[in-house]
């Protein structure tokens, strides 16, 4: 392993590097959490509804990218990894380029459809159909600043310098939640909310392209288009394209089919816990967001101890991210309804609680899922885990329709859950062959999940404030102590007691 390749995966880096994310996430989160019961009051049940399918539409535009945003940090990482930083400016450019045509594609294509989603496939009520109509259009306009800003983000996030990345990823995520709030004084229309979260997209690319000129100052001497880096571009990115476009399908699409099959209402009941029990994918989002370009930079030779380096990132990411989710989503089961009825009502508590209580663990098997997800495809094969994906897509959708009829927004958590399990151990499989000294982590993560399993059922059946208050307590001591002693290492725990201050630094 070279000079730079441990520079880019030292512990330390990576550990900044998690936390920067995690600020990214946490700052919008508490921001939303304010916020969201404003707009329901405000704006009402229906109009929230759609603002979330908005919010996701935002999200989701990224699946026009056709994977080249995260090939981009794989390579550029790659050619960090094996000193060759001249070739960057040119595949940044080529990558950026390619992002822009498709940006410009996806615009066409939902600017198209858009009377079709509003009039047909969304049960959107007959006076709101005109303002979600100009609402989708001015969404459309934004595709192509997405997809720009991810490909932008690949390369910087390649160099690793996620404490810049935050200090856009924060207002911008601000923005998201209290720009809507902000129009409410002069409108409740979706038309100029959406209008606020557009404009949010035109600042942030702007903000990504100045910080990408500063981090790489050699891209902004010219533009160079180079044609050999398009087919290596493509086609690492074409079996990414099919993950990136399942995935989101597969994890976001629910609300999509909610409103198909049942109501918006429902939407704005089946969201409303959704969007809090999402937000836990912060942690493991922020973790294998650190491990891609670390792992695409360590596995650039493929040496015996490049793989070992990789196996310890990989076990690291395993061990951290169940450690950090566990003790949220048990707090999370234990106190749905009582938080959701504390903050939103007794009717969304009502429809809302066991939904929380099942996409919670549904989060957890999706958290530890995305560590191997990672590591497929920064050792190269991405193919893999498309093709995994592939198979899910038309089982899941048809398994989440079922469920809606029969079950309602429940069954369609049930459903989820259920997809999000089946996926964690594919993965989990898949890295094994890659990487077999991951092995060391398969009998830590079989027990993880069934011990886990057993005790969020349990959790779920616990009654009265002051029960699952002390059972909670009780667990999560335990939980902490097992941590301590059994999990950690000694140079991790001395970490702690040092961020702590209860141990001088040496």
């Amino acid at each position: 392993m070279n000079d730079r390749q441990k520079e880019l995966t030292s512990g330390n880096r990576l550990a900044k590097n998690v936390i920067w994310n995690l600020l990214s996430v946490a700052v919008p989160f508490l921001v939303a959490i304010v916020t969201i019961p404003i707009l329901i009051d405000e704006i009402g049940k229906e109009r929230f509804g759609l603002l979330a399918i908005s919010w996701m539409f935002v999200g989701y535009f990224s699946l026009f990218d056709f994977g080249l945003g995260r090939a981009l940090t794989v390579l550029v990482a790659k050619c960090l990894g094996e000193e060759r930083e001249a070739d960057i400016p040119a595949l940044t450019w080529t990558a950026l380029t390619l992002m822009a045509i498709l940006g410009v594609a996806g615009f066409i294509i939902i600017l198209i459809i858009s009377p079709w989603l509003v009039g047909t496939v969304l049960n959107v009520p007959a006076q709101l159909q005109d303002e979600t109509l100009k609402a989708f259009y001015l969404l459309s306009a934004s595709i192509p600043l997405v997809i720009t800003t991810v490909g932008l983000r690949g390369v910087i996030a390649a160099y690793q310098r996620f404490d810049l990345l935050t200090a856009i990823r924060i207002p911008m995520g601000i923005l998201t939640f209290l720009g809507p709030v902000a129009v409410l004084p002069f409108s409740n229309s979706l038309y100029p909310i959406v209008g606020v979260l557009v404009a949010g997209r035109l600042l942030a690319t702007i903000a990504h392209l100045l910080l990408l000129f500063r981090i790489v100052p050699e891209v902004r001497q010219g533009y160079h288009y180079d044609k050999s880096q398009t087919r290596p571009l493509l086609g690492f990115g074409g079996w990414m394209t099919v993950s990136n476009m399942v995935v989101p399908l597969m994890v976001s699409m629910d609300r999509f089919v909610i409103g198909a099959v049942l109501t918006v209402t429902a939407v704005a009941f089946y969201t409303t816990p959704y969007e809090i029990v999402s937000r836990l994918l912060v942690i493991p989002v922020a973790v294998v967001s650190v491990l891609l370009p670390a792992q695409s930079t360590t596995l650039a030779r493929g040496g015996i101890e490049d793989r070992e380096h990789s196996a310890r990132l990989f076990n690291k990411g395993l061990s951290y991210i169940s450690i950090a989710l566990f003790p949220l989503i048990i707090l999370i089961i234990a106190f749905s309804y009582d938080g959701l009825n504390l903050w939103v009502g007794g009717e969304f508590a009502e429809n809302g609680y066991l939904v929380m209580q099942w996409l919670a663990v549904g989060v957890f098997f999706y958290g530890l899922s995305l560590v191997p997800f990672n590591l497929v495809q920064s050792a190269g094969h991405p193919d893999w885990s498309a093709k995994l994906h592939l198979l899910e897509l038309p089982l899941y959708l048809a398994a989440l329709w079922w469920a809606l009829s029969a079950y309602g927004i429940l069954g369609a958590a049930v459903v989820w859950t259920l997809r999000a399990f089946v996926d964690a151990l594919a993965l989990y499989v898949m890295a094994l062959l890659l990487i077999p000294e991951c092995r060391t982590s398969i009998r830590r993560f079989m027990l993880s999940m069934g011990g886990a399993v057993m005790l969020f059922l349990l959790t779920a059946q616990l009654d009265g404030l002051l029960i699952k208050f002390l059972f909670s307590s009780l667990l999560l001591l335990l939980f902490g102590l097992f941590v301590w002693r059994l999990v950690l290492q000694q140079n991790e725990r001395n970490w702690l007691l040092r961020m702590l201050h209860l141990r001088p630094a040496q």
